[in-house]
């Protein structure tokens, strides 16, 4: 039996605009997002069955429909009938290194891995655009964690332009075990309080992403300057979700007390990220957060940018 094994990065989002409401009632948005190096693993493999068997050692990770995963496999036995009839099921194994609900997209990532390994196992020849296309039906983050690097994300998040690559930057992350912000709840609560701002028309969408496209977040990461990337960061969602969870909140408030170039919350939350100039910076911020903050329900991570999304190891 073939068999492959993945590797699924992490995102965060340096910028996160909400610009309105879409005809299909989702949001539009307009996102800058970044891959970093924390990852999961991915093991993929050919049965004789026709079966979808999904393993994974994290208690909270479901094995079913409700993971994202095994639904990404299972909109390839329907896209690909006759690839499926030749090849049969496949069993997939998460090893999970990312933290589960935390706005990392470690479950997109995990969805557009399995694209990726059962494009590989089929045999099928699918282009980055194909499997991004495919990925758009499973969730707004998952063709962003196929190609990964540096990208303007609008739409739901499906319409990925790639962004210069970064490197050298490192990333503190922080996230509470216990702790977790429901993504429909974050935006629902928005879209409560402040949809009194939204655009009304597609041309007021298409203008404030172009703002974002020609703004001083995306000339800083054209010249690279990791200083002005830190102070233009932004996050609609931390209006809502930092009132409710004063946790998130307490712990940005102890990350800015100590030396470092930006931090802001990622994504729909609760995970917090602060940036680093260099490796040195990264541990020291990560010792001093630890100190000031010894609950063992509190994960730290040091990381760094990456310039790709799922790759076969």
């Amino acid at each position: 039996m073939k068999s492959y094994t993945l590797i699924a990065p992490a995102k965060i989002n340096l910028h996160l605009e909400i610009l309105g409401i879409r005809p299909d009632n989702y949001h539009e948005l307009v996102m800058v997002m970044q891959t970093v190096d924390l990852a999961d693993r991915i093991e993929i493999r050919s049965l004789d069955t026709d079966n979808i068997i999904l393993h994974c050692g994290h208690p909270k990770v479901p094995l079913d429909r409700a993971n994202l995963a095994y639904r990404a496999a299972e909109l390839m036995q329907q896209e690909f009938p006759d690839a499926f009839l030749e090849y049969g099921g496949v069993e997939i194994t998460l090893h999970k290194h990312i933290p589960i609900a935390a706005g990392l997209a470690g479950g997109s990532g995990n969805a557009a891995a399995v694209l990726v390994g059962i494009d590989l196992l089929w045999e099928l020849g699918l282009t980055q655009s194909d499997l991004q296309q495919l990925a758009a039906k499973l969730g707004s983050d998952v063709p962003f964690c196929i190609s990964g690097g540096t990208s303007i994300a609008t739409g739901r998040g499906e319409v990925v332009s790639p962004l210069p690559s970064l490197e050298g930057i490192y990333v503190v992350l922080g996230k509470y075990q216990s702790l977790e912000v429901s993504t429909p709840w974050a935006y629902a609560a928005y879209r409560r309080e402040f949809e009194y701002e939204y655009a009304l028309e597609p041309e007021g969408f298409a203008d404030r992403s172009h703002r974002v496209h020609s703004g001083e977040l995306v000339r800083a990461i054209a010249a690279k300057d990791a200083v002005k990337i830190g102070q233009r960061l932004y996050n609609d969602l931390e209006k809502v979700v930092l009132p409710t969870y004063p946790l998130v909140s307490q712990l940005i408030a102890e990350f800015q007390r100590h030396p470092n170039l930006g931090t802001m919350m990622s994504g729909s939350g609760p995970t917090v990220f602060s940036l680093a100039s260099s490796q040195a910076q990264a541990e020291t911020l990560y010792h001093q957060v630890r100190a000031a903050i010894p609950d063992p329900d509190l994960e730290l991570f040091v990381t760094q940018f990456s310039d790709r999304g799922v790759r076969v190891i």
